[in-house]
């Protein structure tokens, strides 16, 4: 499974052959059931996780305590609440695993050696949190006042990935539609045209 990480490493091509076998020693693979945490809500945010297989959802919970999802990740993506890890505070969401997972993750002593022993790591964590910010800022433009329909219609063209593997109570908090718009908007588009 490390080979998983090794090719992602390989394939930024900001990475020399030492350097890639330097910073895997500092990633330690855990298993996460569906339904277990990577990070929680108002603990301290202790490291970064690079899927190898699975799948994540971050969220954080309303005041009546209900879930507001704000992405997903999948394999080859990284993992957490970065703002908070850089600053070493406590996580403003959760991240719990939707599959069954295998996470590679680095803690923070470990991520500030790594970037002080290969400066190339900068450039790897700047392709990250640009990828992460265009992630975002596609959320906001392709999500915000839409209809349901438009909002499905656009998932089903552009991250089918989510249709796919993500529960229909997890997708609709993730579109700000309801279970019920969803399920409607499904019926709208999946239905058979009868004359």
């Amino acid at each position: 499974m490390s080979n998983v990480l090794e090719n992602y490493l390989w394939s930024t091509g900001q990475l020399s052959t030492e350097e890639v076998n330097f910073s895997l020693q500092f990633f330690k693979p855990i298993r996460l059931k569906k339904g277990d945490f990577f990070i929680r809500e108002d603990e301290s945010c202790r490291y970064i996780g690079f899927i190898v297989c699975g799948g994540v959802k971050a969220y954080a919970l309303d005041k009546d305590g209900k879930e507001n999802v704000t992405c997903f990740k999948f394999e080859n993506e990284f993992v957490t609440s970065f703002q908070e890890f850089v600053q070493q505070k406590k996580s403003i969401r959760s991240i719990r695993a939707i599959e069954d997972s295998i996470i590679y993750r680095i803690n923070f002593p470990d991520y500030q050696q790594l970037l002080t022993h290969v400066t190339a790591w900068n450039e790897v964590i700047k392709s990250v949190m640009e990828l992460e910010y265009s992630q975002k800022e596609s959320y906001m433009i392709n999500y915000n006042n839409r209809s349901a329909l438009d909002k499905y219609s656009y998932i089903l063209t552009n991250e089918p990935i989510l249709v796919k593997r993500v529960a229909t109570q997890d997708l609709a908090s993730y579109l700000g539609i309801t279970q019920r718009s969803l399920t409607r908007a499904k019926g709208q588009i999946h239905r058979p045209n009868i004359l």
